[in-house]
């Protein structure tokens, strides 16, 4: 998948998922709210990759590794959306520094 595809269709997720908070809460979630859904999301990578290694005890298999690294993925490209950041030309400038920097 392209990373405008996936842009494309994080924001049309994210637009779902705010209708159903004003539902819920009456109000979307704000993007300091969306942030602190991400750094959950990313912390509990950080658990299922420790439980694969076999250093963090688990029986909870609610959710996969494969799936939590992905809805990181969809955070972070709401995350940039919301805050107005080309993903494509984000992730373009920071792959391009890291490898002139290991040069």
């Amino acid at each position: 998948m392209e990373i405008n595809e996936l842009s494309t269709r994080a924001r049309k997720i994210r637009t779902a998922y705010h209708e159903l908070e004003i539902k819920q809460d009456g109000q979307p979630w704000s993007t300091e709210q969306d942030a602190l859904a991400f750094l959950t999301d990313a912390g509990l990578v950080g658990r299922l990759v420790m439980a694969k290694q076999g250093s963090w005890p688990t029986n909870d298999h609610e959710f996969s590794l494969d799936y939590k690294i992905a809805e990181s993925i969809w955070w972070l490209s709401a995350l940039a959306d919301a805050n107005d950041i080309d993903l494509d030309a984000a992730l373009e400038s920071f792959l391009r520094s890291r490898e002139q920097h290991l040069e």
